[in-house]
């Protein structure tokens, strides 16, 4: 059978809030953004009696035998939507896990897509969303792949006017558990993105914006705090903030020359950190 291959980007969140809590979940809101920084997924068509799934890559270690991809396509064969049809998947792990890129769960929203593009399965927006909820709270964003905002009420907006990034992202040798962050979460921001979206990647504006996340991961780890520390005072950034539940760092330029001299930077400074250079797409 045919293999087929397509990307997976990496999401960011460019500011996060937490705005309050429903049957035990935390409710949030946020501007995200997605990265040219991609894991890999091949896929074939098999005359087997169960679907192959298999991690390589860098990033690959430790990802447990019940992982989003095996989530999705439980729920798929159940609700028998694939028609008995199994599938050898194979992906390239080049985003790291517990750094708050969404790389699990944008591999599940990308084969979703997948299907869906290819005809293997048809469903409402209703269907999406609710099988997308079912494996983790971010999947769907991962259906749209554009600049976004999560509204309160769980409405995503996607936006056209939009600016673009030169990012470095660093990530210390450790992850950040997601569990254990929104645990410490305390008190609750008001929501600011339910209403109009005009002008929010204006720059000053994202500069003010922030993640409540980020105060306490970076009370739990002083490494990133000196991570940020460094990034906002010894390069040209323009604002530096966690995405998601961390542990990656994020350093926002306007130029590839700026982000490119922030990271010869960094990797000198942390030597032994994951770092690389990237772009908003």
């Amino acid at each position: 059978m045919k293999i087929r291959t397509f990307y997976s980007p990496a999401k960011i969140n460019i500011a996060l809030n937490v705005v309050g809590k429903k049957n035990s979940l935390h409710k949030i809101e946020s501007i995200v953004s997605f990265l040219n920084l991609y894991d890999l997924i091949k896929i074939r068509e098999i005359k087997h009696k169960k679907h192959q799934v298999a991690f390589n890559g860098k990033f690959s270690k430790n990802i447990k035998k019940n992982n989003t991809i095996t989530k999705l396509l439980s729920i798929l064969d159940d609700r028998k939507l694939l028609r008995k049809k199994k599938f050898q998947i194979k992906i390239t792990k080049n985003i790291p896990q517990k750094a708050g890129l969404g790389g699990g769960s944008i591999n599940a929203a990308s084969l979703l897509s997948f299907f869906i593009k290819k005809k293997f399965l048809k469903v409402s927006s209703e269907k999406i969303r609710e099988i997308c909820d079912l494996i983790g709270s971010d999947v769907v964003l991962g259906i749209y792949k554009s600049n976004l905002i999560l509204n309160s009420k769980g409405k995503i907006s996607a936006l056209k006017n939009k600016k673009n990034f030169n990012i470095v992202l660093v990530k210390p040798k450790f992850g950040c558990s997601t569990k254990a962050i929104y645990s410490k979460v305390k008190k609750y921001s008001k929501a600011i993105f339910d209403k109009s979206k005009a002008g929010v990647f204006n720059l000053d504006k994202l500069k003010n914006f922030k993640n409540d996340l980020e105060p306490i991961a970076l009370r739990k780890y002083s490494k990133l705090k000196q991570i940020k520390s460094h990034l906002e005072n010894y390069t040209k950034s323009k604002f530096v903030r966690m995405t998601g539940s961390g542990s990656v760092i994020v350093g926002y330029y306007l130029t590839k020359k700026d982000s490119e001299l922030a990271k010869k930077y960094i990797n000198k400074k942390f030597r032994n950190y994951w770092c690389i250079v990237a772009k908003t797409i």
